[in-house]
C-alpha cells in the first residue's frame, strides 16, 4: 500500500465524493495550489490507488428496475473451473459484480435486469447453464438502504 499522507487522504475523499470537480476546486478544498495538487492526483492514478472515474447512473431511470443477488455454487473448485466461470461472468453485462466467497457458496453476483421476466430469461439461459454451475439461489432486492461506492476515507 502506498504511503499516503493526510493531504493524499483528503484528495481521495474529495474525489471519491465528486470526481468531476476541477483541479483548481480540488486544490482549494485540500489547501494546495493547482500544480502540486495535479501532481499528487497523477501520482495516485499512476500508483493505481485511483483506478478510474465513473458516472453514477440511476438504473431504474434507464429501465433496469430490479436488482438480484445470486449465490452460486460450482461443481468443482479447481482453479481452471473457477477461472472459466469468472470469465463467463465478465461477458454478461447484467452481472455488475462477481465476488468469490469462502464457505459453502462459491460466488455472489449482483445482477441488474429490466424486469422479472427478463431476469428469469437471464437466469435460465445464461446463468444456470454457465460452465460448472451446480446451483443458483437468488434473492430479489426490495429496497436499498445504502449504496456507497469506494471506501471510507478518514480525510
Amino acid at each position: 500500500m502506498p504511503n499516503l499522507d493526510q493531504i493524499d487522504r483528503r484528495l481521495l475523499a474529495e474525489l471519491q465524493d465528486d470526481g468531476r470537480m476541477t483541479n483548481v476546486d480540488l486544490a482549494q478544498r485540500v489547501g494546495l495550489t493547482a500544480p502540486p495538487c495535479l501532481r499528487r492526483v497523477r501520482a495516485l492514478e499512476d500508483s493505481g490507488v485511483i483506478r478510474g472515474y465513473h458516472a453514477e447512473l440511476d438504473a431504474a431511470k434507464l429501465g433496469y428496475t430490479i436488482t438480484v443477488f445470486a449465490l452460486v455454487s460450482l461443481k468443482s473448485q479447481a482453479e481452471e473451473a473457477l477461472r472459466q466461470f469468472e470469465d463467463h461472468m465478465k461477458g454478461l453485462p447484467e452481472v455488475r459484480e462477481c465476488h468469490m466467497l469462502n464457505g459453502e457458496i462459491d460466488f455472489i453476483l449482483k445482477i441488474v435486469s429490466k424486469d422479472l421476466q427478463s431476469f428469469q430469461e437471464f437466469l435460465t439461459s445464461k446463468l444456470t447453464p454457465a460452465p460448472n454451475v451446480a446451483s443458483v439461489k437468488t434473492s430479489l432486492t426490495i429496497r436499498t438502504a445504502k449504496q456507497v461506492p469506494g471506501v471510507p476515507m478518514d480525510g
